[in-house]
């Protein structure tokens, strides 16, 4: 079962250009690679984006449960930054010019994906019977040679060399009861 699940950090106070530098070193790869990777990043962008890479793969994990998604398991399938809302701001020159000066703002989407196991489905056969059929195994091999002889043909792979084994036994056994 693909699992998918997402993580946003909206009106973050870094450029865009800034963080698509960042971004294109994680792109595609592991979540726990692209964690190390920003880790020893030296940029600014690289410890936002370490925080929505955990977020989304925490995401993921809540979405189906620990037991079933590990997060070894998880890929990045999609990131991606927009722009948002500009911030202006006047900077105010010599003989009585303005300069407007940007404050750009971006929005920040990390997208995971990894396979969940499936549960595996449960024998139909209750506690109490699998014990009966152990001691039945255990009553069988206390018998007499015979039936340890006829369980030895039944698990051996080779079906000739069993029974010859098995017509020895016989004869063996036969020999040691006159």
């Amino acid at each position: 079962m693909l699992t998918q699940a997402r993580a946003r950090i909206r009106y973050l106070k870094m450029s865009p250009r800034k963080m698509r530098r960042v971004i294109d070193l994680v792109k595609g790869r592991a979540v726990q690679d692209a964690l190390n990777i920003l880790n020893y990043t030296p940029k600014a962008a690289a410890h936002q984006l370490a925080k929505t890479v955990k977020a989304a793969a925490a995401n993921a994990i809540a979405r189906v449960g620990t037991a079933k998604l590990k997060a070894e398991d998880l890929m990045i399938s999609k990131i991606y930054v927009d722009s948002a809302p500009t911030g202006k701001r006047a900077r105010f020159q010599s003989m009585g010019r303005v300069f407007r000066i940007r404050k750009r703002y971006c929005h920040v989407t990390v997208e995971v994906e990894g396979e969940a196991e499936t549960e595996k489905p449960r024998s139909k056969k209750g506690k109490t019977e699998k014990a009966s059929e152990e001691t039945k195994k255990v009553e069988s091999k206390a018998g007499s040679g015979k039936e340890e002889v006829k369980e030895k043909v039944v698990s051996s792979d080779s079906a000739e060399e069993t029974i010859e084994t098995a017509d020895k036994a016989e004869a063996d056994s036969e020999d040691k009861r006159e």
